[in-house]
């Protein structure tokens, strides 16, 4: 039986771009672009944990802060995924959650919506995606409305659970019901680019390795 280990050990082998390829041979939505990585290491990989942001004050004693409940459900192998769609300029996420998160093992939060503290995130090497990023605090402008819900993130519904790839050309999202299909066919793209690149090395002209066929090979 395939484990959640095994698909994400598998999911963290292909990057952005060949997963997108795939999800155009499948017909498939799932893929975001102009989403900054300001901090880690490059590419993510990991199951959603989603928190949904709204305008408005956080009720006075309101015992957590916003996506302190995402992170204490976090762990190795989640990426929190955060939707602040409000318009205000606002950090969705701020440098004490993103060590929250990192002392929890999780892999990176993806904001759709301004960052705060980057710098510190950058210092820790904790990785962050965000749509912008600002010094302006939540306290007063916004406020948590629930913690794994869908959530949208550029076009693409998020739901808790989903599983997410993240590197500096995209973050992609597939749900768990469709993961094993799109890791295939992902797999059989980068195995064909894998005999490409070698042709490359081994002197054959780019013209030849990239010919007629490359246009096609997605069929």
């Amino acid at each position: 039986m395939t484990t959640n280990d095994d698909v994400l050990a598998r999911l963290a082998k292909i990057d952005c771009c060949a997963l997108s390829d795939a999800l155009d041979q499948l017909k498939m939505g799932g893929v975001v672009t102009g989403l900054t990585q300001g901090s880690g290491g490059g590419r993510v990989a990991g199951r959603a944990i989603t928190v949904r942001l709204v305008a408005g004050v956080q009720t006075e004693g309101t015992s957590k802060h916003l996506c302190a409940t995402a992170i204490e459900l976090g762990g190795p192998g989640a990426i929190i995924v955060v939707e602040q769609r409000t318009g205000i300029e606002a950090g969705s996420w701020g440098g004490l959650l993103s060590m929250g998160a990192q002392t929890k093992g999780i892999e990176a939060v993806i904001a759709e919506g301004p960052v705060r503290d980057i710098d510190q995130a950058m210092e820790m090497k904790f990785p962050v995606f965000a749509r912008s990023w600002t010094a302006r605090t939540a306290r007063g402008r916004i406020r948590e409305q629930a913690t794994n819900v869908p959530v949208q993130v550029g076009d693409v519904t998020v739901s808790p659970g989903d599983y997410v790839l993240a590197d500096r050309s995209a973050v992609i999202f597939v749900a768990e019901s469709e993961i094993e299909r799109v890791l295939v066919a992902a797999e059989r793209i980068v195995a064909k680019e894998e005999l490409m690149a070698k042709e490359i090395l081994q002197g054959v002209e780019i013209g030849t390795v990239m010919g007629a066929n490359y246009e096609h090979m997605l069929k």
